[in-house]
C-alpha cells in the first residue's frame, strides 16, 4: 500500500453456529494480504449494518471489499444476512466501489453467488471495476492455467489474484476522482430488436433524447444485431484467436470486426438494450459477447462502462442483470457504474413508454450515463492485467 492510497474497508460476514469454522485458505492466503495492505476488516452484523447505513449519508469515494466464506453446500448464513443489508442500501451513484472474494470448498456456487452479491450491490447504486471478482474453488483448479503462467503454486496465484484486485479497486477510485475530460462522452448502443414494436427500443429512445437535451455533443452510435447478420463464435484455437485479436478482427469476419469492434473501440460506454426473451439475453447478443473474445485478449475493455436497458414481461429482470454482470463485467473487464441497469415491466406495444414515472426515470438514467466520470486506464496497465488472466483451454 503507497503513502495516501485510500483505504479499503473489507465486509466479511462472520459465520453462524455449525460454520464458525472459516475457510481454511481465507485465514492463510487473504487475511494475512488484508493485515499488509493495511485493510479494515469488519466481521460483526451490527458494524456491517452500521457501516453501510453511514454509506448512505457520506459523498465521499468509499472502497469496499466483500469476502464470502462460503461453506461446501455454497450456503453462508453470514453472507445472506449482508445480502438482505444491500438490499435494502442506497448509497450516492459513483462514490462507493467495491470488489469480491468468495471461496468454497467446491467447484460450483462461487460465480453464482458473486453475481447475486454484484446485482444487489450495484442496485445500491455500489460500482464495480472491470474483472471485481476473486474466486478460490474446490482444489483451486480455476487457478491452474494462471499458476503455469508464472511458474507458480495455485496457492501464489490466489494470492497475487487478490494483490492485483485490490491494486484494481485503488486504481479505479483514483479514476473516479479524476478531473472531468472535456471531451464529449461516446456511446455505443446494441439490440437486436424491432424499432416499431420494442418495448425496450422504445425506452432507449427516451433515454437517448434526455442524453441529447443534456449534452448535444454526445456521440451515440446505434448498431443492430438482427437475425442473420451475426455469426456466433464456434472456438477457434487460442493462437489463431489471438492472431486475429492482434489485428482487431476475428476469423469469422461480419458485422463485428466491420462494424462492432471499431465502434467499440471509439466508444467509453457500451448500453446493452435486452428484452427479456425466456429470462435469458437474446441469442444474437450472447453471439456478441462471444465474439468479444479475440479483442478482449490484446484490448482490456476496463475504461469502458457498461449500461442496460432491460425489459421483461411479468420478471426476470434482475436474471438479465446477472448475465450482463457475469458476462461482460466479471469476464470481459467493463467497468460497472452504480445502478448500471435501467429495468421496467411491459408486455404490449407502446406499454412501456407509457408506465407511470418512465419519463424521470428514463431521465435519472440518462443523467447517470453523463455524469459518470471517464476512466483512462493506461495500455500497459491493461495488458499487464490481461497477461496475467490470459487462458487457453480446449473445451
Amino acid at each position: 500500500m503507497k503513502q495516501n492510497d485510500p483505504n479499503i474497508l473489507c465486509l466479511w460476514p462472520e459465520a453462524d453456529g455449525a460454520e464458525a469454522k472459516s475457510t481454511r485458505r481465507l485465514q492463510t492466503i487473504v487475511r494475512p494480504i488484508l493485515a499488509q495492505e493495511e485493510t479494515e476488516i469488519l466481521s460483526e452484523s451490527r458494524q456491517i449494518e452500521d457501516t453501510l447505513k453511514k454509506l448512505t449519508e457520506t459523498s465521499e469515494m468509499t472502497i469496499l471489499l466483500f469476502v464470502l466464506d462460503l461453506q461446501e453446500d455454497g450456503v453462508s448464513l453470514g453472507a445472506e444476512k449482508l445480502l438482505r443489508m444491500l438490499r435494502h442500501t442506497a448509497v450516492k451513484q459513483d462514490r462507493c466501489l467495491a470488489g469480491i472474494i468468495v471461496d468454497c470448498d467446491n467447484a460450483n456456487y462461487t460465480k453464482a453467488e458473486a453475481t447475486r452479491f454484484v446485482q444487489a450491490a450495484n442496485a445500491a447504486g455500489i460500482s464495480f471495476p472491470g474483472a471485481p471478482l476473486v474466486e478460490a474453488t474446490k482444489d483451486l483448479k480455476n487457478f491452474s492455467i494462471r499458476a503455469r503462467n508464472a511458474q507458480t503454486t495455485r496457492e501464489e496465484a490466489y494470492a497475487d489474484s487478490v494483490r492485483m484486485l485490490l491494486s484494481r479497486l485503488r486504481k479505479t477510485a483514483e479514476e473516479l476522482q479524476a478531473q472531468p475530460r472535456e471531451n464529449p462522452r461516446s456511446i455505443l448502443a446494441l439490440h437486436a430488436s424491432s424499432h416499431e414494436t420494442s418495448n425496450t427500443y422504445a425506452l432507449f429512445e427516451k433515454v437517448k433524447q434526455k442524453i441529447l437535451q443534456e449534452a448535444p455533443d454526445t456521440v451515440i452510435e446505434e448498431i443492430g444485431l438482427r437475425n442473420g447478420t451475426l455469426q456466433d463464435c464456434s472456438g477457434c484455437p487460442y493462437k489463431m484467436c489471438l492472431h486475429f485479436g492482434e489485428n482487431a478482427s476475428c476469423f469469422y469476419g461480419g458485422v463485428m470486426v466491420e462494424e462492432v469492434y471499431p465502434a467499440l473501440r471509439r466508444a467509453d460506454t457500451v448500453l446493452m438494450i435486452c428484452p427479456n426473451y425466456n429470462d435469458a439475453l437474446s441469442a444474437n447478443l450472447v453471439a456478441f459477447i462471444n465474439r468479444l473474445s479475440s479483442l478482449y485478449r490484446v484490448e482490456p475493455f476496463f475504461d469502458k462502462a457498461l449500461f442496460s436497458i432491460i425489459v421483461s414481461g411479468y420478471s426476470g429482470g434482475d436474471i438479465l442483470e446477472r448475465q450482463l454482470i457475469s458476462a461482460l463485467n466479471m469476464n470481459k473487464g467493463f467497468f460497472l457504474p452504480g445502478r448500471f441497469a435501467l429495468a421496467e415491466r411491459a408486455m404490449e406495444p407502446g406499454e412501456a413508454a407509457a408506465l407511470k414515472g418512465i419519463d424521470a426515470r428514463c431521465g435519472a438514467f440518462a443523467e447517470g450515463m453523463l455524469r459518470l466520470p471517464f476512466l483512462r486506464w493506461s495500455t500497459d496497465a491493461k495488458s499487464g492485467i490481461i497477461k496475467a488472466q490470459t487462458t487457453k483451454y480446449n473445451l
